[in-house]
């Protein structure tokens, strides 16, 4: 009996292990297909260029405000001042941080200078543009999704309200919104009530909305839509017995449906809004037809001035892989939480 169990568990393992290989097997023909078929057509790869869209070091020109004559220059440590007369007679100093002051300051003491000439410069590091948008992603998707979640939970009560004006109102929402491409709701936010909003917004002098938070609308409104129909189902999931236990004990409604209710149902719909949640960040994307810098259309402006398309769409890919995948883990850890607590 023991001798056929271990055979039994060797032939697993080894059944296990040969599909391990057929697995990295595949993975490595496909990497090695793409990399054929770029060499067939003669393109180069330069990952090594890919991360300064992540950081970059700046170099920042310092230029002079008006006409002068360099009095000195003195170097104290990593600062460097340069002191200017200008015609006018006024002293001016300009102060900078200097790694070689020998190659950093462009001018000598003496040297005529004129407005708007470069005396020196600095590095400096900036974030690139593809960290930009990928905050600006993240931005986003989470105004969006705490829009979302309150309007979907008022939306999925509405739902179920034996009020029919509540109910119907919030059946047309759900239909509209579910019945309609998102691309098609953003062109209407942005092109159609961002018109008439900052229009009239401009007839009484008041500051314009920017296109970022017609973005945000126009995904808040999509997604309150689906989280609607999560909590209503949520809530419909919750055996009837227990709102009639609830009022029987002289709970009002909305005592019930915020101490029984809401409490059981909220487990059973972490797991969809999580899905909600991560779509979200995917549908985020399309953002970028309104002008708004997103992590695809920061990617898609880096492709058109750097022309290297396989790179830049693989790192953006697998920048919203670590977002999709980071989040999923972290509900899958709260969904966990909320389960055995």
């Amino acid at each position: 009996m023991n001798s056929s169990t271990s055979l039994l568990q060797k032939q697993q393992a080894r059944a296990y292990y040969m599909w391990v290989m057929v697995f990295f097997l595949v993975i490595s023909t496909f990497i090695g297909g793409l990399y054929y078929c770029t060499l067939k057509i003669d393109y180069t790869w330069r990952w090594f260029r890919v991360p300064q869209y992540f950081f970059y070091n700046e170099e920042v020109a310092v230029k002079t405000e008006s006409a002068g004559t360099v009095d000195s220059i003195k170097t104290d440590g990593s600062n460097t001042t340069i002191f200017i007369t200008e015609d006018g007679g006024d002293k001016k100093e300009y102060t900078i941080k200097t790694t070689d002051p020998s190659k950093d300051v462009k001018i000598s003491e003496g040297d005529l200078v004129f407005a708007g000439d470069t005396i020196a410069s600095y590095k400096h590091w900036k974030v690139g543009i593809l960290l930009q948008g990928l905050w600006l992603t993240l931005y986003v998707s989470f105004i969006a999704i705490a829009f979302g979640i309150v309007l979907g939970l008022f939306t999925g009560l509405a739902r179920i309200s034996s009020n029919p004006a509540f109910k119907w109102l919030a059946i047309t929402y759900i239909e509209l919104v579910r019945g309609s491409p998102l691309l098609v709701q953003i062109f209407i936010w942005y092109f159609v009530l961002g018109t008439l909003v900052n229009t009239m917004l401009a007839n009484y002098g008041i500051a314009q909305v920017p296109p970022l938070w017609f973005g945000v609308a126009s995904l808040a409104t999509f997604t309150g839509a689906y989280v609607a129909e999560i909590v209503r189902a949520g809530i419909q999931s919750i055996h009837r017995g227990q709102t009639e236990a609830s009022r029987s004990l002289g709970m009002t409604y909305a005592q019930s449906m915020y101490y029984v209710i809401l409490p059981q149902a909220f487990r059973r719909i972490l797991p969809p809004l999580a899905g909600q949640f991560i779509s979200l960040i995917k549908d985020s994307s399309l953002l970028g037809i309104i002008a708004i810098r997103e992590l695809t259309k920061a990617t898609r402006e880096v492709v058109t001035t750097s022309l290297q398309p396989f790179e830049l769409w693989f790192v953006c890919a697998i920048l919203y892989l670590v977002l999709t995948f980071s989040l999923s883990m972290l509900l899958q850890y709260f969904e966990k939480r909320t389960m055995y607590s």
